[in-house]
This record gives C-alpha cells, sequence and structure tokens, in this order.
C-alpha cells in the first residue's frame, strides 16, 4: 500500500463535492478564530477536540460555528484562497468545484457584493499562483428552508460571479423535503447552472428519485442509500448521472456504520458512474488522498484503477473542455510515468 499511497499523493486530480468552509483546514480556522474570539477555540488541539462529531445533527452544530467566524468579504477572501493553496500544494488538486452557501455570510452581514467579489478576487489569485483551477456551486441550506432558497437564486442570477457552474442543496435531509425546492431548481437550470443537489445521505432512496425527477439533478451528492433500490441503480448506470461519493465523511456523520460497509463497491458493481470526494475534509480528519485510499482498498484496486477514478471525476466535472483535455492529458502522463 505505501507505493499506492505514494502514486495517490501524486496523481492530479479533480475534486466536485467539497465544501468552501468544510474545506478550512484547523490552521485556517486558528486565524479566523484569532480574528473573531468567542465559540470556537483557536489552539489547535483544542481545535481538533471540537471536530470530534457525534452524529450529523453535531457536525452542522460545529460547522454553523466555523460558518459564524467568517464575517468580512476579507475573511472570505484568505479562506478561499488558503483552501485553494492547501487543495493546491497538499493534494495536487488541479480543479475543483467548492460549494458554496452564501445565504448564511449574507445573514451574518456580508453584503452578496463584497462575498462574490471576494470568492472571485480569490479564484483569480489562485489560478495564477498555484496552477488550480475553481468553480463555484450555490447551494441552499436545507434546513434554512424557503428563504433560503429565495434567497440563493437571486445570489446566483442576480450576483452571479465569474465562476459559477451549479446549484446545489445542502445540510440535514430529515424533516427537509425535496419537492419544495423544485422551483428553485427549475429557474437555476434554465439559466444555465448544473444541477447538483445532496440525496440520500441520511434518508432513503426516495430523495434521490426526488433530486433526479423534481430538481433535474446531474449528479447526486453522496446518494448513499440508492445501494438499497436496484431500480435506481439501474437508473443511474443508464443515465450516467455520477454519485460523489465521500467515504469518511459517510462514516463521520453515521450515514455507513463501518467503511467495510459502505456501498461504494454495490455502485461500481452496478455500472454506476462514482467520483470520490473529501466532502469537508479537515472537518473529518480526511483528504482526498486519504480518500482516493480509501476507495482503492474498498475497490481492491492498484495504480491503474485509481487513475480510473481521477478520470471519472475529469469527466463527470463541468470543467471547460480545455481544462478537462489538460487534466486528462495530466492524469495520462503521471500514470504512463509511474508505473512503466
Amino acid at each position: 500500500m505505501a507505493d499506492l499511497d505514494s502514486f495517490i499523493a501524486g496523481l492530479p486530480k479533480a475534486e466536485l463535492h467539497v465544501h468552501h468552509v468544510g474545506s478550512a483546514s484547523p490552521r485556517i480556522v486558528s486565524e479566523l478564530a484569532a480574528r473573531h474570539p468567542g465559540t470556537v477555540p483557536s489552539d489547535l488541539d483544542e481545535l481538533r477536540r471540537f471536530y470530534e462529531f457525534r452524529d450529523f445533527a453535531h457536525f452542522i452544530e460545529v460547522y454553523l460555528a466555523v460558518v459564524g467566524l467568517i464575517r468580512t468579504p476579507e475573511d472570505i477572501g484568505y479562506l478561499t484562497y488558503e483552501i485553494a493553496r492547501e487543495m493546491a500544494t497538499g493534494q495536487q488538486v488541479r480543479y475543483a468545484e467548492l460549494t458554496c452557501t452564501p445565504y448564511t455570510s449574507v445573514l451574518a452581514g456580508v453584503p452578496i457584493e463584497g462575498y462574490t467579489e471576494a470568492i472571485e478576487d480569490a479564484r483569480v489569485s489562485a489560478e495564477r499562483d498555484f496552477g488550480i483551477v475553481l468553480r463555484w456551486i450555490y447551494d441552499i441550506p436545507g434546513e434554512s428552508g424557503l428563504p433560503a432558497a429565495d434567497a440563493t437564486l437571486s445570489y446566483a442570477l442576480d450576483h452571479r460571479p465569474e465562476g459559477l457552474v451549479g446549484f446545489g442543496l445542502g445540510g440535514p435531509e430529515i424533516g427537509v423535503p425535496r419537492p419544495q425546492f423544485q422551483r428553485h431548481f427549475e429557474a437555476a437550470i434554465a439559466s444555465g447552472l448544473r444541477s447538483v443537489p445532496h440525496a440520500g445521505e441520511t434518508t432513503g432512496p426516495e430523495t434521490i428519485w426526488d433530486a433526479l425527477e423534481l430538481l433535474g439533478a446531474e449528479r447526486i451528492g453522496h446518494g448513499t442509500s440508492a445501494a438499497r433500490d436496484f431500480t435506481l441503480l439501474e437508473h443511474l448506470a443508464e443515465t450516467g448521472i455520477a454519485l460523489e461519493v465521500c467515504p469518511s465523511s459517510n462514516l463521520a456523520t453515521r450515514a455507513v456504520a463501518t467503511l467495510e460497509e459502505h456501498p461504494l463497491r454495490t455502485f461500481v458493481e452496478a455500472g454506476v458512474t462514482v467520483t470520490i470526494n473529501s466532502d469537508d475534509p479537515p472537518m473529518f480528519n480526511t483528504s482526498l488522498s486519504r480518500e482516493y485510499a480509501v476507495a482503492a482498498d474498498l475497490l481492491e484496486l492498484d495504480e491503474a484503477g485509481v487513475a480510473e477514478l481521477a478520470r471519472a471525476a475529469v469527466e463527470a466535472s463541468f470543467a471547460p473542455e480545455d481544462v478537462r483535455t489538460r487534466l486528462r492529458q495530466e492524469i495520462d502522463a503521471y500514470a504512463a510515468a509511474t508505473t512503466a
């Protein structure tokens, strides 16, 4: 496994399911907590204990506490640029679609104009400095209901940043029915955005069907419970709709009891397209490279199989064609050079 770990560490990657705030490492959170003393510890050891989750509800509680540290456009710019630095230099991520939740920042007092300018400035600077291409997915925090959906749609349509490619739905699934957001997704899709809601992480396959049939989903965030519905697996395989799989996240939030019980192999054996992602990596004590290693173990993959996972993420991405072509070439060249 040591050789495979080394291969994974250097493999050029794309990540499609990773949250903006949830990517804040202890180093970044410590800086933000020092700027805004109060609810979140700034000491690194205390931060690690703060991140030990009991269940999904506790994860949301911790996540929102970190959200509360992002109070100014300067905070947003710092967070975004530093996340890009760590992705590019630590994980060899060449392209990432960051899921952003502008509603919570605006609620905290950041004007949407300031938010948009901050993420865009950071995006341009990160590509110049680190060679990483960033794109945005604006997601509705489902627990905040229709007011959040209305606002998020307005931000996407009326204050659209250049890097925005997708429209999503996150937060708790239980008690947050998907049909209520149908009109928001229809409007976003009509504007040219791609539909990428979370579904079937902590609820059953019916939530995934709702995401497909009512929200026009082109990819599904998590989709863990799809394994319980053979007809759904067939549909996903036939349509090529990818699942954004995040194994360690699913374990941390108790969506699966153990990694050995994760349905990743079931998905692959059913012919479903899967991409491997980290979700909220520092909060789950993981990284994209570690998620690739977990997937390699679950699927019994060698270097060639891992490279195929990397290619699958490129194909399922909403990256511009020139970026996709470049990434394919990088992955192929790396795989050829390291397995020769």
